[in-house]
């Protein structure tokens, strides 16, 4: 028989992903860090949940292996286990919503992090990234990878948003609506170039799927076959795994020692956008990013505009 705890953890999971609109994976995130959470406290009531069980469970998270990949004696990164906070912070507020007594949501205090990285390339290797492509053999995977490319880096979409695009994009338009996280809706703009490339790509494609970028050749697999990767789906279209092999092979093609992931196009173009004047505030709306704060990663890219400024119309008085 279920505990009291078990039956309010699944009524919270049922409210995140109706009331809340959160994605799937969001969801089956949330229900593992609650998963663990609950089994390593033993809690079986709400009222249990107190400051020493919270204490107790942060302790035993910051002493976690921090993973298979990680070196000798590594342990968890405060990041990874700020995910786990923030997912009883919420059940917490969830708790409070419907009345049920227990401990207090603002009693947890994430852990601090180092300032967020974000992983930039020179503009000469988003010149050749972009280029590498035209090294394909195969027209088709030619095509395709100069569209997937030019249409991440024209739009600044998530590899996500990207995958969930159809064959039938309207490329009479400069713009198309894309559905992103939280299921919140926004405009993203097309260049002529992005366009000319999907164009040219879809001009090849014979087959009937409905998925905007699909399998070439040998990577076509039988639907039905067993897959290795759990995130993977016996289909012809693109999952995000997928992308992201195919980015990271064309950085590798391209010469780029430095880690190169779809996301990277997402960085380029949000720098790109700041280092030539745009605001903020728009390039927060063309990022989908609901607080400003993310959008703040990207003003490094001013300083030597600043610095030039400075340079420019600060000098000493004669």
């Amino acid at each position: 028989m279920s505990s009291k705890i078990d039956q309010l953890k699944l009524q919270y999971l049922e409210y995140i992903e109706i009331e809340k609109g959160r994605a799937i994976r969001t969801v089956e995130n949330y229900a593992h860090y609650l998963d663990v959470f609950f089994k390593q406290t033993q809690i079986k009531n709400p009222e249990d949940l107190t400051n020493t069980k919270l204490r107790e469970f942060r302790v035993w998270l910051n002493r976690q292996s921090a993973g298979n990949n990680a070196k000798s004696g590594e342990t968890m990164k405060k990041k990874t286990q700020n995910y786990y906070l923030i997912a009883v912070r919420s059940f917490l507020k969830y708790l409070t919503k419907i009345g049920v007594s227990s401990l207090a949501a603002d009693q947890i205090e994430l852990a601090k992090v180092p300032e967020r990285q974000i992983d930039v390339i020179t503009a000469d290797e988003l010149k050749r990234l972009l280029d590498a492509p035209n090294k394909e053999k195969d027209p088709q995977k030619k095509a395709r990878g100069l569209a997937i490319l030019e249409l991440l880096f024209s739009t600044g979409l998530r590899v996500s948003e990207l995958c969930s695009l159809n064959s039938d994009l309207d490329l009479t338009r400069d713009e198309l609506s894309i559905r992103g996280k939280g299921g919140k809706v926004r405009v993203v703009f097309l260049s002529d170039e992005a366009k000319d490339k999907v164009k040219k790509y879809l001009a090849l494609r014979k087959d009937m799927s409905d998925a905007l970028f699909v399998k070439v050749g040998n990577e076509k697999t039988k639907l039905g076959e067993a897959k290795k990767d759990k995130d993977e789906e016996p289909t012809e279209g693109l999952t995000r795994r997928s992308i992201e092999r195919i980015v990271k092979r064309y950085a590798t093609m391209a010469g780029i020692s430095s880690k190169v992931t779809p996301h990277t196009l997402r960085h380029c173009f949000a720098t790109d956008l700041l280092s030539n004047g745009a605001d903020l505030r728009s390039v927060q709306a063309l990022l989908g990013h609901a607080n400003i704060n993310t959008t703040q990663i990207y003003t490094h890219v001013t300083d030597k505009h600043l610095r030039d400024v400075h340079k420019k119309f600060h000098n000493k008085p004669e």
